[in-house]
């Protein structure tokens, strides 16, 4: 089952809180409470029966159960994918430690040492005609 029994109390008195509240202005006590008992299964049942519901959907396929309990053979391969990503925390460790300690090997005509980009500036404003930069900027503004 998909949970506990505490599930379906909750939704009981959930929806004995709502029928309460809804019924209580227009009905005696009596009857109201009536009521509330009567929400109160009903949603308990409501709640066991999607919880069973649940359960049923969700329980793993017979593959998946043998491959848990480690009875993979020739005639069980192939009836299920795992989409997990293996864990390669070991192989990247190693990895960073050799760079750490400089025994990467580098493909030839790589740079080993970092530079960061320079890019050109695309506009200057040096060495420029005041009127220039002038009409520019009315152009700009469209002044």
């Amino acid at each position: 089952m998909v949970g506990s029994w505490r599930w379906n109390v909750t939704l009981g008195i959930g929806g004995s809180l709502l029928t309460l509240l809804s019924s209580l202005d227009s009905n005696g006590l009596a009857i109201t409470s009536l009521r509330c008992l009567y929400a109160f299964l009903a949603f308990f049942i409501v709640g066991f029966l999607f919880r069973a519901l649940m359960a049923f959907i969700l329980r793993p396929t017979p593959a998946a159960a043998m491959h848990q309990a480690g009875m993979d053979d020739e005639q069980t391969k192939g009836n299920a994918i795992d989409y997990s990503t293996p864990e390669q925390g070991d192989e990247l460790n190693d990895l960073l430690k050799q760079q750490m300690d400089g025994n990467v090997r580098i493909e030839p005509g790589l740079q080993t040492e970092f530079t960061p980009l320079s890019p050109p500036k695309l506009v200057s404003t040096q060495n420029k005609e005041p009127e220039e930069l002038a009409k520019a900027i009315r152009h700009l503004t469209g002044g």
